[in-house]
């Protein structure tokens, strides 16, 4: 496939840059910084200009967006994501993977006993522009799938992790590294029966 990520300079999102490229796809990294692991194409540019995202995502088979907040910018999320749609909806793309995060929409209740309460509490800024984006997304009409992880860690993978949409009785918890959720991601990509689905993520 050939795949855009947009906000793949660190994190989330270079992992899954190099993981798709040693999978074999051809991969475009778009961020601020114009950074990218070695071997990716990248470009620079501010991820809510439409002419650089219409740029970054043309010609691709699918965009992943794993863009963080912006200090001091509210709902920036929404605002990059919103872009992203927008301008596949223009170039004719239709998979979109977008990271979001646990406690987004109804997924609080995969969290364990007060976590869901005290996690909307404590998150609520952040929580309030996923929950925008997620909107944003599933009212797209593209081919959609939101990630929800519990907290990121730069630990070691376990090469496992898992994925349970909202309605399984199993509750999530802990932590899940960048590395796993990105090969989830990554295994995401490739599969259909995901699209139209939510799921939150742990190790």
């Amino acid at each position: 496939m050939k795949i855009t990520i947009v906000g793949g300079s660190h994190g989330t999102g270079a992992h899954l840059a190099s993981l798709a490229q040693e999978a074999g796809h051809e991969v475009t990294v778009l961020s601020r910084s114009g950074g990218a692991p070695a071997g990716v194409r990248a470009v620079a540019g501010d991820a809510t200009d439409p002419a650089v995202v219409a740029g970054a995502v043309t010609g691709a088979d699918a965009v992943v967006v794993t863009v963080g907040g912006a200090r001091g910018v509210k709902h920036q999320r929404a605002a990059v994501t919103g872009t992203a749609i927008k301008a596949m909806q223009d170039a004719g793309v239709r998979r979109l993977v977008v990271q979001s995060s646990l406690g987004a929409g109804n997924s609080s209740s995969q969290l364990p006993g007060p976590m869901g309460l005290i996690t909307r509490v404590a998150l609520a800024a952040p929580l309030a522009d996923h929950n925008e984006q997620e909107s944003l997304v599933t009212d797209s009409g593209l081919d959609w799938t939101i990630l929800r992880p519990t907290g990121l860690t730069n630990k070691e993978p376990a090469g496992t992790w898992r994925a349970l949409e909202v309605g399984n009785p199993e509750k999530l918890r802990g932590s899940v590294p960048r590395k796993d959720l990105a090969a989830c991601m990554l295994k995401i990509l490739e599969d259909d029966s995901a699209v139209g689905k939510a799921f939150g993520v742990s190790g």
